[in-house]
């Protein structure tokens, strides 16, 4: 079987790789976990020093990695050198903490001691998407390594170069050999290597779908599972928001990753008293945003990162007019070669049409209208989802206390877009998955927290 890595700009064939049989798919998961028999026993003091080499090489490979992105799944350059850096600053925040987060914690029982150890538990299965090729793959590895664990991926099938370079990273930062591995294999062998007896966990970002399968098997064999789903973010704007301010952050998160990303922000839910400017400049700012060749300087949307994602998106959009949305920019399917869908801009948006109820994988923004405040909020969390939501005030203590206590999401900010950030826990609730990565609690999410009494 051969996997084909297809550059969306212009629909051309990269390169072909052949895919792992069932048998090196065995005996690569069995070198990891022999490799995990020497790495769980590492000094932390080893484990910071490669996690230090590992940053290093990706700062140093930055414009290497964002041409591989550019061209394997259609992330304008920027961006790619953007995330290549994030995935260096999660390498540094864990070679510098973990160690704090894995330390023993003292408890006081009727035991003349008695406390909490975190053990690594062995390999890692990482099933990752392609729209954060980088990104989504070190946020797991960085933690799994600095854990004493080992990880083997499978990627998605359309980025296997960047899957290929990951692996190839990390044995040039100088870690021992097979501790991480790259399965170039497709979706249908993810079952099978969940039964392999040395896979221990499994972490997943990715579709509802693959989540519930994947969930089902591992449940099955009682093996811990971490999933980050879809997402249908909505963004809040109350009367009292500066508008500007608010429209810019809104088209810059719809627009990351040209709008291919489960925290984009979706749903823009607008009080009544001031939809009508809100629509205006956010229309006007999704306007100017450039769509191009991501190999080109300037360019703030590239492709789609396949023809049939891009055909799709626009079926919801049609079917979404269809019911009822106004047509206020874009939705058009572009002429010539590539997988390019404009910025898009729905309005009068409700409940039953694919911009409020599905996820939207692309640039197309849905302006849904509130009387009040109440009603903005009930919206907001009128959502099979509950990944990330952010709220739009100048009164800062309301935007804190909606944002803790009344949306329904992992993440919450306040005139902010929501993003990931190393220091923090990141992950949803409802359909959008379970379990956090990143910070404290990413790190403790594939360890063994063991109690330890001492009679």
């Amino acid at each position: 079987m051969l996997i084909s890595s297809v550059n969306p700009a212009n629909n051309q064939t990269i390169k072909e790789y052949t895919a792992h049989t069932t048998n090196e798919v065995a005996d690569k998961i069995n070198q990891t976990h022999q490799a995990w028999l020497h790495w769980r026993n590492t000094r932390f003091e080893e484990r910071s020093t490669l996690l230090h080499k590992l940053a290093e090489q990706l700062e140093n490979r930055k414009n290497e990695l964002a041409h591989l992105m550019a061209i394997e799944m259609g992330k304008p350059l920027k961006q790619g050198i953007n995330e290549a850096e994030k995935c260096a600053s999660v390498c540094t925040y864990y070679a510098d903490n973990a160690e704090n987060f894995l330390k023993d914690q003292l408890i006081e029982t009727e035991a003349s001691k008695s406390f909490i150890s975190f053990q690594p538990i062995g390999v890692v299965l990482a099933v990752m998407p392609w729209n954060f090729p980088f990104w989504q793959v070190f946020r797991f590895l960085a933690p799994a390594l600095a854990a004493g664990n080992c990880g083997v991926l499978k990627h998605a099938s359309n980025v296997p170069g960047c899957a290929l370079i990951i692996e190839e990273m990390v044995k040039a930062a100088g870690f021992p050999a097979h501790v991480f591995q790259t399965l170039l294999v497709g979706s249908d062998a993810v079952e099978q290597i969940i039964e392999h007896p040395h896979i221990k966990a499994v972490t997943l970002t990715g579709s509802n779908g693959a989540g519930s399968k994947v969930a089902a098997k591992a449940g099955e064999l009682i093996k811990k599972t971490v999933l980050e789903l879809g997402g249908s973010d909505a963004y809040v704007v109350l009367a009292d928001a500066d508008l500007d301010h608010a429209a810019h952050t809104c088209v810059e998160s719809r627009l990351i990753n040209g709008g291919q990303s489960c925290i984009a922000a979706k749903r823009f839910i607008v009080v009544k008293e001031v939809e009508d400017e809100f629509t205006r400049l956010f229309v006007d700012k999704m306007a100017a945003k450039v769509m191009g060749d991501p190999l080109q300087g300037g360019v703030d949307i590239g492709p789609q990162a396949r023809v049939n994602l891009r055909d799709q998106l626009h079926q919801q959009v049609e079917a979404s007019i269809a019911k009822g949305a106004k047509l206020l920019l874009g939705g058009k399917v572009c002429g010539g070669p590539g997988a390019y869908y404009p910025p898009t801009v729905l309005s009068s948006v409700k409940k039953g049409m694919p911009a409020f109820d599905e996820e939207i994988f692309g640039p197309v923004a849905a302006i849904i209208s509130a009387t009040d405040e109440t009603e903005a909020i009930a919206l907001a969390n009128d959502s099979n989802f509950g990944l990330g939501a952010a709220i739009f005030t100048k009164d800062q203590a309301r935007g804190e206390h909606i944002a803790a206590t009344q949306l329904e999401a992992g993440s919450c900010f306040v005139n902010a877009l929501v993003k990931s950030d190393p220091r923090l826990p990141f992950g949803g609730i409802k359909q959008s998955g379970y379990g956090r990565e990143l910070g404290m609690f990413g790190i403790h999410e594939f360890v063994n927290i063991k109690t330890v009494f001492v009679g």
